[in-house]
């Protein structure tokens, strides 16, 4: 299990990269450039970045640390993985629905998992066995934390499902993955012909648009949808919800059923649809 004090350290990088990213958000007016994966970045991205690792070489020197804008650095058996602001069309946007996500991985298993979203002032955490909290931020407020539990799912047939990115974003095995799932249960959000990779469609808000989270496992996590499919994902969009929604009684795999976030694609599930999901995602005709 992870020491403590990952958590009390991860809590003091959230703190950081609260203020900073709130320091740009409140100005109204954020520069940004389009990477060569078509999705913009800001200086509040590579600052935090820079930031956070600076923090986390100083309390642990030998951590290896990957973060999405300046990529991996070190070696050895524990890892940092950070994105720095997770949802940056919604911060450039002025909407709330961002956060900066943690990770620490130990021998390829996420041991603790943190999204810290600033504009909802809202913090996530988890670590094996300790259970998947809720509370406000930053860590110092008197306001108490809650526990995350889910209730076991029923059938995929009358589930409701997110689904991210949209069709344009995703290769054609991937819209192919995307529109067996969604012909295969009740409800879908965003609502879109899965098939479609039309990029002059007007690009449509992700499902956690105006629910309180910032990332669509924290619906699942929180009880707000029965399952999350991420693809073309990096692993620092995946491991920090990992144990956040496996802590509160959800499950996570990629789409061969493996515990790994270096595939681009992560389910997460209640408890009970996981396999269920799958079945339909990858051998349904």
């Amino acid at each position: 299990m992870t020491d403590p004090a990952d958590l009390e350290l991860a809590h003091r990088l959230a703190d950081q990269a609260d203020a900073i990213a709130r320091r740009y958000f409140s100005t109204g007016t954020i520069e940004s450039r389009i990477k060569s994966d078509g999705s913009p970045v800001t200086d509040a991205d590579r600052e935090i970045e820079i930031v956070l690792r600076s923090l986390i070489r100083q309390k642990y020197p030998d951590d290896a640390f990957i973060g999405e804008e300046f990529g991996a650095h070190g070696h050895g058996r524990r890892r940092w993985i950070i994105d720095a602001i997770d949802g940056t069309a919604s911060f450039l946007a002025g909407e709330p629905e961002w956060s900066t996500l943690i990770a620490v991985e130990e021998d390829g298993r996420i041991t603790l998992g943190m999204a810290s979203a600033p504009a909802l002032g809202r913090r996530w955490w988890a670590r094996p066995d300790s259970g998947s909290w809720t509370g406000p931020c930053p860590s110092n407020s008197a306001a108490p934390a809650y526990r995350l539990a889910l209730t076991e799912g029923g059938s995929a047939q009358n589930a409701a499902i997110g689904i991210w990115p949209p069709p344009p974003r995703l290769n054609h095995q991937e819209r192919v993955v995307a529109a067996r799932l969604a012909r295969g249960v009740s409800q879908v959000r965003p609502l879109l012909d899965w098939t479609a990779a039309d990029p002059t469609v007007s690009a449509p808000r992700k499902p956690s648009a105006g629910s309180s989270t910032c990332h669509g496992a924290l619906l699942v996590a929180t009880g707000q949808l029965d399952a999350f499919l991420l693809l073309g994902a990096g692993p620092w969009d995946i491991a920090p919800l990992i144990p956040i929604v496996q802590e509160a009684g959800g499950t996570f795999s990629d789409l061969t059923g493996q515990y790994r976030t270096d595939t681009g694609a992560a389910l997460f599930a209640r408890p009970g649809l996981h396999q269920q999901l799958l079945d339909i995602a990858v051998t349904a005709n």
